[in-house]
């Protein structure tokens, strides 16, 4: 079960990565607005007690990942902690093999830190303590990059990479890869949002440990409107670019009991 406590905005971690978009764009803070702060109570004795501190963010920084890297290999690596949130971070539009990693709760950040220097697949991973404010600003970088048009999103694809796509045969039913770990089916009903849509259509893939994968299926109303949704193909939810793949039930109910 994820930690519950309460972090100094009265949230808990598990909240923190759906909330992302909105801190970013209403330059808010988990932990209150600059006029937030435990006022002054004046008292007969000429002091007064002060609450304690509020816990650290629980949050990472992660250099030297390989650029292959998912964010199944990430929460491979962080075996038996509770990842809220991976955040892989971009320069000029490629992958720079740095991200951050947000945790259940502060304690967890000790046991990554011992992760330090250990390997995804053939390359050591080097991991760092971090800041609340460094993973928020590297968040804006991503939102703001994605809004005004970057390289890796402006940039043609691969030729072989859009003809295999669009030739690949639909079936109604699509796969979205890069999904956040706290991405929920009404999130994927606002990103296909022109389409019709129920809970009972959209599949969260988990992984062996019962936790989302990164991935989901979609059924469509028939395979006109999957083909059509290809359109949303690299757009956005929240900060993450989110691929499309044509598939089928039938890879859909494989994945599915993998993950039982």
């Amino acid at each position: 079960m994820l930690y519950r406590g309460k972090f100094a905005d009265g949230g808990d971690g598990r909240e923190m990565a759906s909330k992302r978009q909105r801190t970013v764009d209403a330059g808010s803070s988990f932990y209150g607005s600059p006029g937030s702060s435990y006022m002054y109570n004046p008292s007969p004795y000429g002091y007064v007690s002060q609450p304690p501190p509020p816990p650290p963010f629980p949050v990472v920084r992660l250099r030297g990942l390989p650029f292959d890297c998912t964010e199944a290999d990430v929460a491979e690596f962080f075996h038996g902690l509770d990842i809220v949130d991976v955040l892989f971070v971009h320069k000029g539009g490629k992958f720079s093999g740095e991200g951050f990693c947000v945790l259940g709760y502060p304690l967890q950040v000790d046991f990554a830190l011992q992760r330090n220097r250990q390997n995804i697949g053939r390359r050591y991973v080097e991991v760092f303590r971090s800041k609340r404010q460094e993973y928020y600003k590297a968040i804006a970088n991503e939102v703001s990059d994605a809004r005004g048009g970057s390289p890796r999103r402006s940039a043609p694809r691969a030729k072989s990479y859009d003809e295999g796509k669009d030739s690949a045969e639909h079936t109604g039913v699509l796969r979205l890869r890069g999904l956040p770990f706290s991405a929920n089916k009404d999130d994927i009903m606002e990103f296909f949002k022109d389409f019709v849509l129920s809970e009972d259509s959209i599949h969260i893939v988990m992984n062996s440990e019962g936790r989302p994968s990164g991935e989901a299926y979609v059924e469509f109303e028939n395979a006109k409107d999957s083909k059509a949704a290809m359109a949303k193909d690299r757009m956005t939810l929240g900060s993450r670019y989110i691929e499309l793949f044509p598939s089928s039930l039938g890879d859909m109910e494989d994945a599915i009991t993998r993950g039982r």
